[in-house]
C-alpha cells in the first residue's frame, strides 16, 4: 500500500480465534486505508467480524495474521495503553458510561485517565459537550437521567476528551430514533471534515452509510 496519506492502514489482516476448530478465522485477509479528515463506515452482516476488526483497531486482540499500521506505526510496536488513551477515541453503542457519575465527571475522568494537563477540567468538559449540542445544565446531571441521544453525546465528548486523531465507533446510532441518528451524524462529519479527524462508524444504518465518504464491506470467512 503506497498512500502515505493513510492515517490508518489495515493490511491483509486475519484474526483467528485460540480455540478456533478447523482453521476457524473471524476476519480473513482484510486491507482498508482510513486518512484524516474523512468519514468511513464499515458494513457487514452480523458474523462477518465487524466487532473483531474494532478490537484489532483499538488495540484490544492482535491480528493473527496481518498487520494494522497507525500512523507510520505498527500496532505490534507501540505502547497500546498511551495509543487507547491519547491516539484513539472509541464511541460505544451501549455508550459505557458510569451511570453514578454526572455528565461533566464521566468526561473529566477521562481526561484523568489519559494523564493530559487541562489547566480547568470542568470548563473543558463543558466545552466540549457544547461542541456536541448539549446545554452547561446538563453538565451536573446523572447519567441515568439523560436520554440516549443525550448519553451519545457525552460518550462522543468523553472519546474527544485528549483530542485523539482518529474517533472510532460501534453502532453509535443503533439505539436511536431516525432524527437524534442524523444529530449524531452531523457531528461525527463536523469532526472529521471541520476538525480533520478520521471518522470510522461500524454500523448496519443504510442512511449513516449514505452519508460518509467512503463505505467498507466486511463479507464472511467461507
Amino acid at each position: 500500500m503506497k498512500n502515505t496519506k493513510a492515517l490508518l492502514v489495515i493490511k491483509n489482516a486475519s484474526y483467528q480465534y485460540s480455540d478456533a476448530e478447523d482453521g476457524e478465522y473471524a476476519l480473513l485477509d482484510v486491507s482498508f486505508e482510513f486518512e484524516k479528515g474523512k468519514i468511513y463506515a464499515i458494513r457487514g452482516r452480523s458474523g462477518t467480524g465487524k466487532t473483531t476488526l474494532l478490537s484489532l483497531i483499538s488495540g484490544l486482540e492482535r491480528c493473527t495474521e496481518g498487520d494494522i499500521i497507525f500512523d507510520g506505526k505498527n500496532l505490534r510496536d507501540i505502547n497500546l495503553d498511551y495509543y487507547r488513551s491519547h491516539d484513539i477515541g472509541i464511541v460505544f453503542q451501549s455508550y459505557n458510561l458510569l451511570p453514578f457519575m454526572t455528565a461533566s465527571e464521566n468526561i473529566i475522568l477521562s481526561m484523568d485517565a489519559s494523564g493530559i494537563k487541562v489547566a480547568d477540567k470542568k470548563k473543558r468538559a463543558l466545552e466540549l459537550m457544547r461542541s456536541v449540542g448539549l446545554k452547561d445544565s446538563y453538565a451536573n446531571r446523572k447519567v441515568l437521567r439523560l436520554s440516549g441521544g443525550e448519553q451519545q453525546r457525552v460518550a462522543i465528548a468523553r472519546s474527544l476528551s485528549y483530542n485523539p486523531k482518529m474517533i472510532v465507533a460501534d453502532e453509535p446510532t443503533g439505539n436511536l430514533d431516525k432524527q437524534t441518528e442524523e444529530e449524531i451524524l452531523e457531528i461525527f462529519k463536523n469532526l472529521a471534515h471541520e476538525e480533520g479527524k478520521c471518522v470510522i462508524i461500524v454500523t448496519h444504518s443504510a442512511n449513516v452509510c449514505n452519508q460518509v465518504d467512503k463505505v467498507f464491506d466486511l463479507k464472511k470467512v467461507k
